[in-house]
């Protein structure tokens, strides 16, 4: 159980013997790494002769974690997969630097070190990309779209009884690709991206949640499914809301969703600010060694 802070994963696994009983947490060892450096990575992967790793951090941290698994010799997991990067000239229209692209160029390492590694296997991406192999599989025998709907009719509240947004996930993570350029493919045109929040609809969805507008958003599913099933078309909707969108929008326009410097004015004069700033490795980080 590892994290940046050791101290924290000491206090889950806390919280696990005292749930479960300590015979249950025995099984597990808080350790400190550092999820920006593979090398860390693969120190920590290596110190426990750890087979596999799982990937449970925010996006930003993929090329890192994935170059420290490789390095180490261990299978690995992942619930979202490299980030993209925008087409400088037609962001709405061509795609860039796709979701996951950083990841498949590097196939033929993983295939050389005899290691595997399963991209996008959290829920969405992940569980829906199961379904839609399924239903390839056993349900139909031609496919004119996989659309994957994410839509919930959840409230949470604080202390007071106030409802209040807390989205659960990174913040940062859903910022972006609500931003981002939606990608959506289809067979004669490939991939090719559009307007966030483009060609609303009405989902109905089950289980008392009902009617929910959804609209097209960056998603890995649309990177993943068209690799290997075959439907005329791809595509990825999100139910945010009027509420959430407005505020989206209204990021975007103040440029507060920029990871670049902005030259703003200061008491001090002009100073450059990054409203967004993070940590966003966006070339191919090879491994710090070979393979074990």
């Amino acid at each position: 159980m590892s994290d940046y802070d050791p101290a924290r994963s000491q206090r889950t696994i806390d919280w696990i013997a005292a749930k479960h009983g300590p015979e249950t947490a025995a099984r597990l060892v808080a350790a400190r790494v550092d999820a920006s450096d593979p090398e860390s990575v693969a120190a920590l992967a290596r110190e426990h002769r750890a087979t596999h790793v799982m990937n449970a951090v925010e996006p930003k941290f993929v090329p890192t974690v994935f170059a420290g698994a490789l390095a180490a010799g261990a299978d690995y997991l992942d619930m979202a997969m490299s980030l993209s990067e925008p087409h400088p000239e037609s962001p709405y229209a061509q795609t860039g630097v796709k979701l996951g692209d950083d990841q498949f160029e590097q196939a033929p390492d993983w295939e050389q070190a005899g290691c595997l590694a399963l991209v996008g296997m959290g829920v969405e991406p992940g569980l829906s990309d199961v379904f839609a192999r399924y239903a390839a599989d056993h349900l139909f025998e031609s496919i004119d779209e996989l659309g994957t709907r994410d839509g919930a009719n959840l409230v949470v509240r604080d202390e007071a009884g106030n409802e209040i947004f807390a989205p659960s996930f990174s913040i940062w993570t859903t910022i972006e690709e609500c931003l981002n350029p939606p990608v959506v493919w289809t067979k004669e045109a490939g991939w090719y991206t559009t307007e966030p929040f483009s060609e609303p609809e009405i989902f109905d969805f089950p289980e008392g949640i009902g009617a929910v507008e959804c609209v097209n958003v960056e998603h890995e599913e649309v990177l993943l499914m068209p690799r290997w099933l075959d439907a005329k078309r791809v595509t990825f909707k999100y139910g945010l809301g009027d509420e959430f969108i407005g505020v989206l929008k209204t990021l975007h326009t103040l440029h507060l969703d920029s990871v670049a410097p902005l030259r703003v004015r200061s008491a001090n004069g002009p100073v450059e600010v990054a409203p967004a700033t993070s940590w966003r490795p966006r070339c191919r980080i090879r491994p710090p060694s070979a393979p074990a």
